[in-house]
């Protein structure tokens, strides 16, 4: 399997999972993992020879990304963690996926936070009151872990970017 087969098919994925179980269980999502995600693009980009005006445009959308979610960061609307995924993700989805992402992670995050707030209503059952993850994500004053709005949504539209379809057929 090619450098950039096992950075779509397996490296994107499995960040993207780790993510999302990270953000469920810690209500973070580490550095390393956004760093990850932008280094693998990079080995990605270079392996499939995908130009230097594609890599400024999805580096274009990415850094976009980053200003408007550090916007809603530094509001409290969003977690840090959230903020640099979506950047990360941006990276690999370029502008041609970007409102579709958006779109996709609204709606995931719509019903994510629905399903809490009335998780959140009903008491902890006796068996999960010893899991603090589960403690602490049952708490009202707790957000919602959008990661894994964030990635569920990445993993749905990566597959039609320009740099799925380059890898996949090369």
């Amino acid at each position: 399997m090619s450098l950039p087969l096992i950075a779509i098919l397996v490296v994107f994925p499995a960040a993207m999972a780790y993510a999302a179980a990270s953000d469920l269980v810690t209500m973070t999502i580490p550095n390393w993992l956004c760093l990850l995600l932008v280094g693998t693009f990079g080995l990605c980009a270079a392996a499939i020879g995908f130009g230097w005006s594609a890599v400024g445009w999805n580096l274009a959308a990415s850094l976009l990304m980053l200003f408007i979610c550090f916007g809603l960061f530094a509001a409290g609307w969003i977690g840090g963690g959230d903020a640099k995924l979506a950047a990360a993700t941006a990276l690999w989805l370029g502008f041609e996926q970007l409102l579709p992402y958006l779109f996709v992670a609204a709606l995931v995050g719509g019903v994510l936070t629905v399903v809490l707030v009335k998780l959140r209503e009903a008491p902890l059952p006796g068996l999960a009151k010893g899991w603090s993850w589960a403690q602490r994500l049952h708490g009202v004053e707790k957000g919602v872990p959008y990661g894994i709005a964030l990635a569920a949504a990445a993993l749905v539209v990566l597959p039609d970017t320009t740099i799925w379809r380059i890898a996949i057929s090369g």
